[in-house]
């Protein structure tokens, strides 16, 4: 008996068939790579060869998700042996959570998992209530930003009334602040500027993203009737010393030494001797 012969019928409409780059648009990143396929809007990182690049765009999602804390890429690429590709992978990386309930983020010039802003009402109940800054400190916060590096006096001066030492000690707990160092001034008044942590609370890539005068009087957070000459700062946060700034350890001494060389001293008095024995 000869057994009938069986015949596929493509484009039936009872077949479960589906293109293989449709099914690997489902799976993910690393399933497009080892589909040899891009997605749309991801033409520049098509560069290795397509089950490699997925295999990396796995050790990257990872490294990332199981991190506690941001990470850059230097840290990424020397745990992955990434190179010139590691750019274009967080990039796919990011494409594709950006629909997501998790986003991939730059933060400080780092990368992170974090949830999307949309969906944060739904984690509300689990997080711990947090001690609300008065408004003394954020105007404090707000000026150290913008102004930084500045004197305690120097806020002061901007805010219009004193600032107690209480009010910077709440913004240090914070650990948004930092002492960078002292003003070459008489006194030698600690200088204050934002750190790392201010930068990754508040989402901002660098000091220079934080909102310029037309975005602060969009948002109702400045009063209408400024003077013609009123400007915010340029904020900048520069990680070394300004030039009218000396080491948080400078001991008062110092300030004699630019008057008066202890070298200097000693060369004087052994002239002085010569004289004497002459």
């Amino acid at each position: 008996m000869v057994p009938p012969r069986l015949s596929v019928v493509q484009g039936s409409e009872h077949s479960n068939t589906r293109p293989e780059h449709a099914r690997a648009a489902e799976g993910g990143p690393d399933e497009v790579a080892r589909h040899g396929e891009v997605r749309p809007g991801y033409s520049n990182v098509a560069a290795l060869p397509s089950a490699d690049r997925g295999e990396k765009l796995r050790m990257l999602e990872a490294l990332l998700f199981a991190a506690s804390e941001p990470l850059d890429e230097g840290r990424l690429g020397e745990r992955l042996g990434l190179g010139e590709e590691l750019p274009a992978l967080l990039e796919e990386l990011k494409g594709f959570y950006a629909s997501r309930g998790i986003n991939l983020v730059r933060v400080a010039g780092k990368w992170a998992f974090r949830t999307a802003p949309d969906l944060a009402h739904l984690l509300e109940q689990h997080t711990s209530e947090e001690k609300k800054l008065s408004k003394a400190a954020l105007e404090t916060l707000a000026i150290i930003a913008y102004h930084q590096p500045v004197t305690r006096a120097e806020i002061e001066e901007i805010r219009g009334v004193t600032t107690s030492k209480g009010t910077i000690d709440v913004l240090l707990e914070t650990g948004w602040i930092r002492p960078r160092g002292r003003r070459r001034a008489p006194g030698k008044p600690i200088t204050y500027g934002t750190t790392e942590a201010f930068l990754i609370h508040f989402g901002l890539d660098s000091i220079k993203d934080l909102p310029g005068l037309a975005e602060l009087k969009g948002a109702g957070l400045l009063d209408s009737n400024l003077p013609p000459d009123f400007k915010v700062p340029e904020p900048q946060d520069i990680a070394a010393l300004m030039p009218d700034e000396l080491p948080l350890d400078s001991s008062e001494d110092e300030d004699e030494q630019d008057e008066l060389d202890p070298s200097d001293a000693d060369e004087d008095s052994s002239a002085d001797d010569q004289a004497d024995k002459a």
